[in-house]
């Protein structure tokens, strides 16, 4: 199915919730609508599934206006963070809902493949009480494919589990989308999680749709600013600069010899680099600039080494690769290679981006 915003937005009494937004995700991909809590990702969803209407704009589905009409009379699968399942029925009557509701044949064998894909299938017989969070979120993504809908939202799904079945639900889900049809609109605040689900990335923030387009795309190559910081994880280190004769001279700091474009004189008066963690090294190669500094805080995170550093340019936190050990204080070195930084004007627009094909 394709689903298209037309110039939607949304007001409630006096407060602004959506600006003027215009939104085709692309049909039968996964498309993450990323950005902070209260970004206007929910509110967005709820005009898509029909359970609000826009205060102005027009929703299309197939080329048909659907704008006003009711959730109930879309067929639209849903999944909050909040476990919703049917409490007085067993896991397998809380799957088979739907199919029964179609009048599906096979109910009984479709109901046992979505459990065993979603690895519940020994759970089939009980109530969802008696399930862990992670087990009901399970049954509510098993109920919500047999559905069956050409459209599935889900809003933050995983943000109340923990952090080892939040990573092997995002696994099972990649592949879960992969294998269907529907068009997928997810909802996160969480990069990590747009990466890894791939397909096409909306970056929203305070009400406004800031960049819509390919995940790895929007991640690369951030229009502005704005995106940049909702796009990255840990927040990028940004740092005042300014254009000198090699190219882009670091306030306090050292000169990196980088191309900028032209531009006016008041686009290129206060420039910002920005420096992503993993652009950061402890270990020199030829060309790299360096940043010295004192190690205030080191944080070990799955298989990363995140650590804040005082620096001369400002405090930078540089994601490192493995376990590292660092004493608090202790004197370090950042090291930079300057084709991986990106460069923003006076307006937070993204003058310079990192050339992929040459760094590593």
């Amino acid at each position: 199915m394709q689903l298209a915003l037309d110039h939607v937005r949304k007001n409630v009494g006096a407060e602004q919730w959506l600006y003027d937004m215009s939104l085709s995700p692309r049909s039968g991909e996964v498309t993450v609508l990323l950005g902070a809590t209260q970004a206007g990702k929910t509110s967005l969803m709820r005009i898509m599934a029909g359970l609000d209407v826009p205060t102005a704009g027009r929703v299309h589905v197939d080329g048909v206006d659907v704008t006003g009409t009711p959730v109930r009379q879309r067929n639209v699968a849903m999944v909050y963070q909040q476990f919703i399942n049917y409490p007085s029925l067993t896991v397998r009557d809380n799957i088979a809902s739907p199919l029964k509701i179609r009048g599906e044949k096979n109910v009984e064998q479709t109901v046992r493949s979505l459990a065993e894909r979603l690895h519940i299938e020994m759970f089939l017989d009980r109530l969802p009480a008696e399930l862990s969070g992670g087990q009901q979120q399970r049954v509510a993504l098993a109920r919500a494919l047999a559905k069956g809908a050409p459209l599935m939202l889900l809003d933050e799904p995983l943000v109340n589990l923990d952090y080892k079945l939040r990573e092997e639900l995002r696994d099972e889900l990649t592949q879960l989308f992969a294998a269907g049809d529907s068009t997928v609109i997810y909802a996160t605040t969480e990069p990590g999680e747009a990466l890894l689900l791939g397909g096409y990335t909306a970056v929203m923030d305070g009400g406004e749709l800031l960049q819509y387009g390919p995940t790895a795309e929007v991640f690369h190559s951030p229009r502005s600013l704005r995106v940049a910081r909702a796009f990255s994880d840990p927040p990028m280190n940004l740092v005042a600069a300014q254009r000198s004769a090699q190219g882009l001279q670091l306030v306090a700091g050292p000169e990196l010899k980088l191309a900028l474009p032209a531009a006016s004189a008041q686009q290129l008066a206060s420039l910002t680099a920005g420096i992503r963690g993993s652009a950061l090294r402890i270990t020199a190669r030829q060309g790299d600039a360096a940043l010295p500094g004192k190690v205030e805080l080191a944080e070990i995170s799955g298989s990363d080494t995140f650590v804040h550093v005082a620096t001369a340019v400002g405090e930078l936190v540089a994601q490192l690769t493995g376990v590292h050990h660092f004493e608090l204080g202790a004197g370090v070195t950042l090291y930079l290679d300057a084709r991986q930084v990106y460069v923003f004007d006076a307006e937070g627009a993204l003058l310079v981006a990192p050339d992929r094909r040459g760094v590593h």
